[in-house]
């Protein structure tokens, strides 16, 4: 099994999620190393990006938005990920993203694909008609789509729910005019906007998606581990997984997946080994962000690092009160030394 999506051929079909404030680029960076085939930003909002070129000020320090679609050569094929409702700002933002010719733009390569939000649930987002909120209107779903599709030469994909809550499941239906538009694939979260995150998925829905649409479909929710990635691909019969919080403070599980894909056995790494991962992870936050921000957002991750771990309650608690990078790598080493005696 394979998937070619412009320049791309991934092997195993192996996604990792877009998720705002989490997926930045140290995560994908680690996540690539672990066997993720694919990456996707984090949200770039196409009215925002495009409003960042009216703007006055050269400076690429006071932009907010461009650097969220910068890619470096490591993170290729990644593809960058919009919302919005407006059909001719979202076409806009995919043309600029593909021409690299946008103010703030860093990128080293340009992506692979231009990835539409149609799955995000929480309310800043939905109160707009962004997001999941367009699962309510088909009809502007395929003008966004035909839109966008005109406005790049770029494979244009899109990111979906279920639906939008259990009466209105109409996720076949939506990925069908996604298709009809243009789009070359459609991934599917197998959750209704109105389940948010809570646990359990519906994998009868990426079925019908699958069945329902010719181009490849990637399932997503409740991918935390071999077993699960693989249950879904058999039930549903998708072409590939999408990983998001299963890969928090796990990046390995890309490799996981892709040793049972083959048939092979897989070791996960011994809790010494998860904690450098982890330790790196810290420092490469604070190298793109900068000491204050980068050791403010990395601690959520530490936490998700230890989870499981003998004694991570009391580590997290350390971790979430350290004033510095150096207290957590030390919380880090300690809590590998005890659990290995």
């Amino acid at each position: 099994m394979s998937i070619k999506i412009g320049t791309a051929d991934l092997r195993h079909g192996l996604f990792l999620a877009p998720m705002a404030g989490v997926s930045d680029r140290t995560f994908r960076l680690l996540c690539r190393e672990w066997g993720a085939e694919y990456l996707v930003s984090e949200m770039v909002s196409a009215k925002a990006l495009c409003y960042e070129q009216k703007g006055k000020r050269k400076e690429s320090a006071t932009l907010g938005t461009a650097p969220l679609a910068a890619i470096t050569e490591g993170e290729a094929p990644m593809a960058v990920q919009i919302f919005g409702r407006e059909p001719s700002f979202m076409a806009e933002a995919a043309r600029l993203l593909q021409s690299g010719e946008y103010r703030g733009c860093t990128s080293a390569v340009p992506p692979v694909a231009i990835d539409i939000n149609m799955g995000c649930p929480v309310r800043k987002v939905t109160g707009n008609g962004e997001g999941s909120a367009l699962m309510k209107n088909p009809k502007l779903i395929g003008q966004i789509v035909s839109e966008v599709v005109r406005a790049t030469s770029l494979p244009v994909t899109v990111k979906i729910r279920a639906g939008w809550d259990a009466s209105s499941v109409n996720a076949p239906e939506v990925a069908k005019i996604a298709e009809q538009a243009g789009a070359s694939l459609v991934c599917v979260h197998a959750r209704t906007r109105e389940q948010l995150y809570a646990p359990g998925i519906d994998l009868g829905v990426i079925e019908a998606v699958k069945r329902a649409v010719g181009i490849p479909v990637i399932g997503n929710g409740d991918v935390n581990s071999a077993e699960s990635a693989i249950r879904m691909m058999r039930e549903t019969g998708c072409d590939g997984v999408m990983i998001g919080r299963g890969a928090m403070g796990n990046p390995w599980i890309f490799r996981q997946i892709a040793a049972a894909l083959e048939g092979n056995s897989y070791e996960a790494p011994a809790l010494p080994e998860r904690m450098e991962t982890a330790k790196r992870h810290l420092d490469g936050m604070i190298a793109h962000k900068g000491a204050r921000v980068g050791l403010a957002e990395a601690k959520k991750h530490m936490a998700w690092y230890v989870a499981g771990v003998h004694g991570a309650a009391a580590a997290r608690s350390a971790i979430m009160n350290a004033q510095s990078a150096e207290e957590i790598r030390t919380i880090l080493s300690d809590l590998a030394q005890r659990n290995e005696g």
